[in-house]
């Protein structure tokens, strides 16, 4: 008695086809987390280089370092040119706050795409003569809370507030 087993070939080629788009949905997954790191990193890095420029206007106008002292920097564009600003800290924040609101990058339309998603800084002095930078953002995936103790976008982001903060001494030179 000859019995032959038909079908056989096809289970396995259906059990291989089955396996390998589970590791092609896997590989897929794969990037697309590795997609949304690399864009939090780059708003992160954005968010830490806006902060060492307002840092850096900050400790250059020594004498006027409680004129930059605002909060909810970069919400709303200025509309108004930064020049016609007279006080240094008000020209400072107007060209930062264009910064922040993503004015480096313009695509051809006019749409401002230079910055983090939503930001709004605000600048404090927790401290006598130490001035705290902080700059909140949309970040892309839900996160914890912030540990840290700033109230600086509070409230807009939902489960996705990113944040960073740079602390800037300003020594009293005549004191």
């Amino acid at each position: 008695m000859n019995t032959r087993q038909g079908g056989f070939s096809m289970i396995e080629v259906l059990v291989t086809i089955a396996i390998l788009m589970i590791g092609l949905l896997g590989l897929a997954a794969l990037q697309t987390n590795a997609t949304i790191a690399e864009l939090e990193s780059y708003q992160r890095s954005q968010a830490l280089v806006l902060a060492q420029d307002l840092a850096d206007r900050i400790a250059a106008n020594k004498s006027h370092a409680d004129d930059y002292k605002r909060t909810n920097v970069g919400l709303t564009v200025d509309t108004n040119p930064c020049s016609s600003y007279t006080a240094v800290a008000d020209q400072d924040i107007c060209e930062w706050g264009n910064k922040l609101a993503g004015a480096a990058e313009v695509t051809g339309g006019g749409t401002k795409v230079g910055a983090m998603l939503g930001a709004r800084a605000c600048i404090t002095e927790p401290t006598p003569n130490y001035y705290l930078i902080t700059i909140v953002w949309q970040g892309v995936a839900n996160t914890s809370a912030s540990s840290i103790g700033t109230t600086c976008g509070v409230g807009f982001y939902g489960g996705k507030r990113r944040l960073v903060s740079i602390v800037v001494r300003v020594g009293l030179l005549g004191a």
